[in-house]
């Protein structure tokens, strides 16, 4: 191989690593950027309010008392 193509296919290679790094790079950008739609958002909040109720009903004192007497009913 001759040191003229050696360094052509060097300099061809780094230019094609730079495009691709460069074009992975707005691709990354480009998605974080994406709007998020607003029907994902408003699902995204019912389902927190959801999940605090259902967190409210689990730690409540009687939650815990009536699932003990269950249990023991099974077993009596």
């Amino acid at each position: 191989m001759q040191v003229f193509t050696m360094v052509v296919l060097i300099v061809a290679i780094s230019c094609g690593t730079a495009v691709v790094i460069e074009f992975l790079k707005n691709r990354r950008l480009a998605l974080k950027q994406a709007p998020v739609h607003d029907e994902v958002l408003a699902r995204l909040d019912s389902l927190s309010e959801r999940i605090a109720v259902l967190e409210e009903i689990v730690t409540d004192d009687g939650y815990h008392l009536n699932r003990e007497l269950e249990r023991l009913e099974r077993r009596a």
